[in-house]
């Protein structure tokens, strides 16, 4: 069991200008992935990650497969270094695809396209200013739930991303989700926080881009992942090709149950992870969710020396 290794990818907010300027410095391939990235896309990612602006970079439409190149330059990185493989992978809501890259499903420049249509489709879907998210602090989940079920009051509102015990996003039109938020503190929440998103993403408001998405995932040669990639939407691997297509589908107005999906690798008896990409959103998160799995960041050169020692005997 101690030689098992849970390899996570983070989403979208995770990004930052610079954030792999240091990994790219000594290692080439952070740079040839994006090169990778700008082939398959025919605009320069790499030069938006290290030199902003930040409004740009923050852009949904750039976000996404910024997002889902860094999580794969740093696999690529964790390869090359002579790191464990991984047995098990998850992503956060479009880390789900990096994760599904690099454990084979579809190539690298396919999982580019697909994550910059999928941004473009979920961006056209709502009109800016429409539809909006919140974070919601300090409640249980069924306690975020029956606010929203209070609130909606005939408009789009749910509870999209149960990220950890306490930490829900909410999701849903603009004047529903500022309903909710002002009901939040009165009904106990330490904290109701209106995300800096345009897109309301993990709501019923998606479910065209999510037809727009099925028409694409028609068209990409897809395979079943060379180790278990755990969805957002069922908390399971994709039994056959079939239901890979349907889960990512689905995953565009599904809810990400984050607490489920880490509480399920830990249960297989996992107890170390790596967090692949900028930052350590998920570290943060994996704690408050379970004492037992140890997550460890891989960003730069030192953390991942760090993760390396620590997972060569593990």
């Amino acid at each position: 069991m101690s030689q098992q290794l849970a390899v996570f990818f983070p989403g979208q907010g995770s990004q930052a200008v610079g954030m792999l300027d240091a990994f790219a410095e000594s290692h080439a391939t952070v740079k040839q992935t994006f090169e990778e990235a700008a082939d398959a896309l025919g605009r320069d990612l790499w030069s938006l990650v290290s030199q902003g602006p930040k409004e740009e970079l923050d852009r949904t439409a750039n976000t996404q497969p910024a997002m889902l190149a860094a999580g794969i330059a740093v696999w690529r990185v964790w390869q090359q270094s002579g790191g464990r493989p991984a047995t098990v992978m998850a992503g956060h809501s479009l880390g789900e695809y990096a994760a599904l890259v690099a454990a084979g499903a579809f190539d690298f420049a396919d999982g580019i396209r697909l994550a910059a249509d999928r941004a473009r489709f979920m961006q056209e879907a709502v009109p800016a200013g429409e539809g909006a998210m919140a974070a919601i602090l300090g409640l249980d989940d069924a306690q975020v739930m029956a606010l929203c079920a209070e609130h909606a009051q005939g408009d789009v509102l749910a509870a999209v991303n149960f990220n950890s015990p306490g930490q829900v996003v909410i999701a849903g039109s603009a004047a529903a989700v500022a309903r909710a938020v002002a009901a939040a503190k009165p009904a106990g929440a330490k904290l109701a926080q209106p995300l800096p998103v345009s897109v309301p993403s993990h709501c019923a408001l998606m479910r065209p881009a999510a037809d727009r998405l099925a028409e694409r995932l028609a068209e990409v040669a897809l395979t079943l992942p060379s180790v278990p990639v755990i969805h957002n939407v069922n908390v399971a691997p994709a039994e056959d090709v079939a239901a890979l297509r349907r889960l990512l589908v689905e995953q565009l107005y599904s809810p990400v149950r984050w607490v489920e999906t880490v509480a399920s690798v830990a249960a297989q008896g996992v107890t170390t992870a790596l967090e692949c990409g900028p930052g350590k959103v998920l570290i943060g998160l994996n704690k408050r969710i379970t004492k037992t799995l140890n997550t460890l960041p891989v960003f730069d050169p030192k953390t991942l020396d760090a993760a390396l020692e620590a997972t060569s005997h593990a």
